[in-house]
């Protein structure tokens, strides 16, 4: 539901944004409780989660056996007392294998549920931030750009996705499997055992450092995904690219996108280089163990230490080989969790926002004995980005329409026309006075009640890259083909449909492209006969059009106001003179009121736009 106006229109990218919105990813980390936040996530999947664990668990309590198992093959079967016990030897290798296929299909199940649990919650999270992004008021959109808000849907949430899917089985399975190895290899050997960890606590206060780096580098990479996000949303819109190519500057556009790219791959690169020396240095570290173990070894057996057989030893080395995955595991994790903070914080520093407009807890719906009435008392209102010294776009306004009565509101550009239609769809919240509908300040009244009751049509009428059809069935989805025919031929463009091959299941291209501005208009106006609400708001509707597409738009707009209470914002002061009521603003203010023929009498300010304008067109 879009309406007109001087206020948030898209700009282009500059630095002063990408300032702020650093200094908002600088603070994004700081949300509290994040680790709390991320594990609620998890919350409603309480039982794949529990089944998964205990896939975990059984997968790497069978992990223990098989170098158990090798030490036996060893000692009893391969070097037995009385030599190859062949009996003994096939028994155990039997057992080794069915243990090996056993988890395997186990591990195959807990892949399957991992994938699943962990991509529902990623679901789960993309589709409670979009929620939330739809309850937002309009102001947030008219300082946001698209390209960034689709940046946090895509780009931040799919960075989780690992963390998401991976975090639960890998800590479970790895923890259980390096516990479960470390008891092993204490049976084994305790003193091998003390060589294999005595480097642990150094590796961790490592990868901690590292994690706070990464979680800073992945910050700004998204912030650079986000600018990335939107100059592509603004340059390969239909409007951005009929602009470049009008101005010649697709060259332009194309450099501009090639530097944040550049920018982003440098990025990309420092984010994976990040940390891969502390991995190697880890891997080199557990690579050298073996030897370290060997060279202990000797020395024990040396000194007398009959616990070593060859068993043992090769039992040791091969568990203490399966360390290395399940702590490279661990460790990646963590450093994971940490690069992956501050994608979570700018995730919940959106759905942190409270709407600046909602229902309030006691709302209640419209009046319908009411329904029409409409009335500003004493109205102030002041756009949220404005600065200090600039003059309020409302003051003081107050006015009553009575239903179905047809009221017009003229004034000079920014006089605060479009402002008051946002007023009474609430879609912003005066800042004094009373806005009231049926009776009621809005305030008190459910949204979806108060729009339900409302239907607008605004200077450039958006929309969707789809059929004629199914842009009408945006107002009333069950409507049934003969519905949608009666509404199209009531707004003047039924004809003009049955001239297209395809008639109503004609596609319109991107922002309805593929039509005439004339032809938008007319399904727009279609799609708000549809809804058939009780009060019309008429946002400049005309204005766009050349004259003989405003003849019949407007011929369009008479049919769709019958039997309405109709609010015709209007910059066009021929298409409102047969209003009932002109009221004229200038600087937020109401300066004139009455019929055509009293403003013109009246000689005022009316009168000389009214003067103006027949200059202009020739009259």
């Amino acid at each position: 539901m879009g309406m007109g106006g001087g206020r948030g229109k898209a700009a282009r990218i500059s630095s002063g944004d990408i300032d702020a919105q650093k200094a908002i990813n600088a603070a994004a980390p700081k949300i509290p409780d994040l680790g709390r936040r991320i594990v609620a996530l998890f919350k409603p999947y309480v039982r794949p989660i529990a089944l998964m664990v205990v896939l975990v668990l059984i997968t790497a309590g069978i992990s223990v056996f098989p170098p158990l198992l090798t030490q036996r093959i060893f000692d009893e079967g391969l070097f037995a007392a009385g030599g190859v016990n062949l009996s003994r030897l096939v028994n155990l290798l039997i057992l080794m294998v069915a243990l090996l296929l056993v988890s395997n299909l186990i591990g195959i199940w807990q892949t399957w549920l991992t994938s699943k649990t962990g991509n529902r919650v990623m679901g789960d999270l993309r589709v409670k931030l979009f929620d939330h992004l739809q309850e937002m008021e309009l102001a947030f959109f008219t300082k946001t750009k698209t390209g960034v808000i689709q940046s946090r849907l895509a780009n931040d949430v799919g960075g989780v996705s690992t963390v998401l899917t991976n975090t639960v089985t890998s800590v479970v399975g790895n923890t259980v499997t390096v516990i479960a190895s470390a008891i092993t290899m204490f049976v084994l050997s305790w003193q091998l055992t003390l060589i294999a960890f005595v480097l642990m606590p150094f590796l961790v206060i490592v990868q901690r450092r590292v994690g706070t780096i990464r979680a800073r580098v992945a910050g700004e990479t998204q912030e650079s995904l986000s600018a990335m996000t939107a100059i592509t949303q603004e340059s390969l819109s239909v409007s951005g690219i009929l602009l470049a190519k009008s101005f010649g500057r697709t060259k332009d556009e194309a450099a501009r996108y090639s530097r944040e790219n550049d920018h982003q791959i440098a990025l990309q690169v420092k984010q994976m280089m990040t940390g891969q020396w502390f991995f190697a240095m880890v891997q080199v570290f557990v690579s050298l163990l073996p030897a370290l173990i060997y060279l202990l070894s000797g020395w024990l057996i040396m000194r007398g230490h009959v616990g070593i057989t060859a068993g043992t030893l090769v039992a040791f080395t091969a568990v203490q080989s399966r360390l290395l995955m399940p702590m490279m595991g661990l460790l990646r994790v963590a450093l994971d969790l940490q690069t992956s903070s501050a994608l979570f914080a700018r995730i919940f520093e959106y759905l942190d926002m409270t709407p600046a407009i909602q229902d309030a807890p006691t709302a209640r719906g419209v009046n319908e004995a009411r329904v029409g009435e409409i009335a500003f008392d004493h109205v102030e209102f002041r756009y949220p980005d404005a600065s200090p010294d600039e003059p309020p776009t409302l003051r003081d306004v107050s006015f009553a329409i009575a239903p179905g009565e047809f009221v017009a509101f003229v004034g000079p550009s920014g006089a605060g026309k479009t402002t008051i239609g946002y007023l009474i769809a609430r879609l912003h919240e005066a800042a004094g006075g009373r806005v009231e509908f049926a009776g009621d300040d809005v305030r008190a009244l459910a949204l979806d009640s108060l729009v339900d009751h409302i239907g607008i049509v605004s200077q450039q009428s958006y929309l969707f890259h789809d059929t004629i059809a199914a842009n009408l069935r945006y107002a009333k989805p069950a409507a049934t083909d003969a519905e949608l025919r009666v509404a199209c031929e009531k707004s003047n463009i039924l004809t003009t449909i049955d001239a297209m091959p395809l008639g109503l299941e004609t596609v319109v291209g991107e922002q309805g492209y593929r039509l005439s501005g004339g032809e938008r208009q007319r399904i727009a106006i279609a799609r708000v006969i549809l809804k058939d609400s009780p009060v019309l708001i008429l946002d400049e509707a005309t204005s766009a059009l050349d004259t003989v597409s405003e003849r019949i738009v407007q011929e369009a707009l008479d049919e769709a106001s019958r039997n309405r209470t109709t609010i015709a914002i209007a910059h066009r002061l021929t298409t409102v003179q047969h209003a009932d009521r002109i009221i004229v603003l200038q600087a937020g203010q109401i300066v004139e009121s009455g019929t055509h023929e009293e403003l013109l009498t009246l000689d005022g300010l009316y009168a000389q736009l009214y003067s103006e304008q027949d200059t202009e067109t020739g009259c």
